[in-house]
């Protein structure tokens, strides 16, 4: 048999062996089939032997479940759609004034969307104002009454929270935590909760990661028309368009984080500054002398001060001069390159200020009244991993010992191992490509497909040699295709009733679900049908 026909003849074989060849190289391979952050230059950057992420079960850290804070009237007639069908999107800022102006709102505690189809959402983000407040004010400025009962309720939209699981995704990958994931839960009686999950962090360093909400506000500090000083915001979060690590500041104390300003907002922002002084050499340039203790602003000054404050979530964390920005921007050219340095007091007040930007504001604060944590240390999440790996082994050396003693035949009994073995590095490899974080459900998925999958071989092996020796490829090919009717209908049941456990918010076993789905689907696409090939060249006459 020539190398093409023998390809030809056994093609299932070989897609067996080029998986398992793509599952080591995504496993042992510096940066794996799709390298990311976690490789420099083809190395990794930890001294782990594979390209593995652990979960909390597997490497300790912290899962905390909250749901928003907030309340939400949707799809309500605020009149947006004039009778060409065209949206006015401008009345959604205008109700969102309303509700800033009427509720005494705080930044970033209200939002109004408006659909291409004109419904309307209107959302708060705080538990000061009742729904009955709530509802008032929108009953003024849309068509029709609002319910504080029937028309709102609590919590957030579907919109709002989908946002919030992509903000919290972007800060714990911008603060350099690898393995962690978020997702949304859904409760009883409809409310849901959000889910995050890091390993490797307490539970206080988690739960301060989440109730920094990130909003970023550049405010002018200046003298006004009545001799007090003000504050105007001049810049928004929004505004920024991308941000840098933070750096020591080399001419003074403190850090800094470079920023590059929207092009949209540059323009205004440069108009506004030179309108106020703060670009005049007689009048604002230099005169900042707010100084603070490490942690906050001192306002307690004399004379007429000219600052740009930094500021965070409400809380200032900086104070300083236009500075070097003055000239560029009196001669009106500092907008096409619009550039600046925004300040910090300490390398943690940088470091949030950094990931904040990058990552976007929280939309809505997390409630942690009503917080679900679990928490496990890395030292014991070593010893279930060390666990894992013994019963993983005992698993597999009992399977062999049972097959062995069924069959007493190696030509039977060896491939069938190696066979099942393939699956679940191929899992494994899969696993390590979409760098998915293995848990304890995940473990147990991994021992539930090595025993489903040996059992579809044994039924295979037993069907094909039921009635003596195969002395034909027809017959071989008759008794396995009958087998593999069996084990895909074994299989089909096993995906149906996985399927609600690996579609639902189920926790733990959402995990095993996964993998026994992917291991059934592996093993009934490839597996089962490259162990036929096997057997056939084994016990024929071919």
């Amino acid at each position: 048999m020539g190398p093409k026909q023998f390809v030809l003849e056994y093609w299932r074989l070989m897609l067996l062996i080029l998986f398992v060849g793509g599952a080591l190289v995504a496993l042992f391979i510096p940066g794996g089939i799709m390298a990311d952050d976690s490789y420099v230059e083809g190395e990794r950057v930890d001294d782990t032997p594979t390209n593995i992420e652990y979960g909390l079960g597997l490497e300790g850290g912290t899962r905390i479940s909250a749901p928003a804070v907030g309340m939400v009237a949707e799809d309500i007639d605020a009149g947006v759609v004039d009778d060409d069908g065209a949206v006015d999107r401008e009345r959604a800022t205008e109700i969102e004034n309303t509700l800033y102006e009427e509720l005494d709102l705080e930044t970033g505690d209200a939002s109004v969307t408006i659909d291409d189809d004109g419904s309307v959402h209107a959302e708060l983000f705080t538990d000061e104002v009742t729904r009955e407040d709530f509802a008032a004010v929108l009953s003024a400025e849309v068509d029709g009454e609002i319910d504080p009962d029937e028309d709102v309720r609590d919590g957030v939209s579907d919109a709002t929270r989908g946002e919030m699981i992509t903000t919290i995704e972007s800060k714990i990958n911008e603060a350099g935590l690898s393995g962690g994931e978020v997702y949304e839960s859904a409760q009883l009686g409809g409310g849901y909760y959000i889910v995050t999950e890091v390993p490797d962090m307490d539970p206080d360093e988690l739960r301060e990661l989440l109730s920094e909400r990130g909003l970023v506000e550049v405010q002018a500090y200046y003298p006004d028309e009545d001799g007090n000083h003000t504050n105007e915001t001049v810049l928004t979060g929004q505004d920024i368009v991308t941000a840098d690590s933070p750096e020591p500041n080399e001419r003074g104390s403190g850090y800094f984080v470079s920023v590059e300003v929207d092009s949209n907002a540059a323009p205004s922002f440069q108009e506004r500054m030179n309108e106020i002084g703060f670009t005049d050499p007689a009048e604002g340039v230099g005169q900042c002398n707010l100084r603070g203790d490490g942690e906050s602003i001192d306002f307690d000054h004399t004379g007429e001060q000219y600052c740009l404050l930094t500021v965070v979530d409400g809380e200032v964390v900086d104070a300083h001069s236009m500075g070097d920005l003055a000239e560029p921007m009196r001669a009106e050219t500092w907008d096409s390159d619009p550039t600046f340095q925004m300040g910090a007091q300490n390398v943690e007040q940088a470091q949030g200020l950094s990931v904040s930007l990058q990552a976007g504001a929280l939309p809505a604060p997390m409630d942690f009244d009503q917080e679900q944590t679990y928490s496990l240390s890395p030292a014991l999440a070593d010893q279930f991993k060390l666990y894992s790996l013994i019963i993983g082994a005992l698993s597999i050396v009992t399977v062999s010992g049972v097959v062995f003693l069924r069959y007493r035949d190696v030509r039977v009994a060896t491939p069938m191992i190696l066979t099942a073995m393939s699956e679940v590095v191929i899992l494994l490899g899969f696993a390590a490509l979409i760098r998915m974080p293995l848990d304890l459900s995940h473990v147990a998925g991994f021992i539930a497909v090595v025993g489903t999958g040996v059992d579809d071989l044994l039924i295979i092996a037993d069907e094909v040699m039921d009635d003596g020796e195969v002395n034909s490829q027809r017959v071989f090919e008759s008794r396995f295709r009958k087998a593999f009717w069996i084990i895909g209908a074994a299989a089909a049941t096993t995906i149906i009733a996985m399927s609600p456990l690996a579609v639902l918010s189920l926790g733990d076993l959402r995990g095993f679900a996964i993998i026994t789905i992917l291991g059934v689907l592996i093993g009934v696409l490839i597996t089962r049908p490259a162990y036929g090939d096997i057997l056939q060249r084994l016990l024929t006459d071919k």
